[in-house]
């Protein structure tokens, strides 16, 4: 069994000159895919969970077995863990029973549905986006999208052949009182509950599904996880035309603008700190992992700092590769090779 990626989410002047702050170059070129043939698959689990006629709880799980397959043995087992006695000690079925009547859940989901009747719009975005897929991997599978309640745990993660499921518990919007869950819990920080949002659930949702096609980083250095991050953005870029990139890349439209105007000195950080080729995690993480910013940085700085570098270097060597594909850039791993193709040079 296959599980990866688990994760647990102004002036209308000033918004427009962030959003365009990475779009100052000319739109990335996009195939035609109007004539491939997509129509995305969305299960709500939620909703058939707790719809379960609480009285026959074992046939009913069985039901939910086979109707949802290895997603509901891994949402049983594996995110509620039904058959851990120190987790359930009075079984599986009674334990399940508990969580799907306890009147918090319930209102939990109440409120998964009313913020989510349907995800009809979703559905347009996910369509274009695996058009996209499909002509530049036409081997990997269509996926299936489900949807399930994680009590706040799980966002997003990637299972079976190319299956993504989405925890629509983490995308209430960034006015859900989330602070008050756990305030000591640095998931529900401020600079991350912003993004727990409908804008932003498409790409975090696809985004396990892009990480799984670049895979993992090359090495240990701050440039392989760099390079990695930035060729899953640009991926993401390339594959959302219609989604503004304060939500492909999570960041706010002030945000982009600084890191747009600041990218020579970023650069040159990374650079002057001998950062670039280090191998100590807890030194180089904030710049390519969320954090609210980036150490030894004007306070402007956001974190993931290195993402942008990245994002840019993976455009730069697409640029200087117009003939090569999207399996091109996800092949070629040698970090100092991509950088000496890429010719990467910051602008002024």
């Amino acid at each position: 069994m296959r599980l990866k990626y688990l994760s647990g989410l102004v002036t209308l002047t000033l918004l427009l000159v962030g959003i365009s702050a990475c779009k100052e170059e000319p739109d990335l070129v996009r195939p035609d895919v109007s004539g491939i043939q997509v129509d995305t698959r969305i299960r709500r689990f939620e909703r058939d969970l707790f719809a379960m006629d609480t009285s026959r709880m074992e046939a009913e799980r069985a039901r939910l077995d086979t109707l949802y397959g290895e997603f509901a043995r891994i949402f049983f087992h594996r995110i509620l863990g039904i058959d851990q006695p120190q987790i359930a000690p009075e079984g599986p079925d009674a334990y399940l029973k508990g969580f799907v009547v306890h009147p918090e859940t319930r209102k939990l989901h109440d409120t998964i549905q009313l913020a989510y009747p349907d995800l009809s719009r979703e559905k347009e975005i996910f369509d274009q986006a695996f058009r996209y897929l499909r002509h530049y991997f036409p081997e990997r599978p269509h996926p299936t999208i489900t949807t399930f309640l994680s009590e706040y745990s799980i966002a997003n993660f990637i299972y079976g052949e190319d299956e993504l499921a989405i925890g629509l518990d983490l995308y209430l919007g960034e006015n859900y009182p989330y602070s008050r869950i756990d305030p000591t819990n640095p998931l529900f920080s401020l600079y991350l509950t912003r993004t727990y949002n409908r804008d932003h659930l498409v790409p975090r949702t696809i985004k396990p599904l892009v990480e799984d096609l670049v895979g993992p980083p090359a090495g240990e250095r701050l440039v392989d996880h760099i390079i990695r991050n930035g060729k899953v953005l640009y991926i993401l870029d390339l594959i959302l035309p219609g989604v503004p990139d304060s939500s492909i890349l999570a960041y706010t439209p002030q945000q982009l603008h600084w890191l747009a105007e600041n990218e020579r000195d970023i650069w040159a950080f990374f650079s002057s700190e001998n950062l670039l080729y280090s191998t100590d995690w807890k030194k180089y993480r904030k710049y390519v992992e969320f954090s609210p910013h980036s150490p030894g940085m004007p306070e402007e700085a956001p974190g993931r700092t290195g993402d942008w570098i990245g994002i840019r270097m993976a455009r730069a060597w697409m640029d200087r590769h117009p003939d090569a594909g999207l399996t091109e850039l996800v092949a070629q791993r040698d970090a100092q090779s991509f950088l000496d193709e890429s010719r990467y040079k910051p602008r002024r």
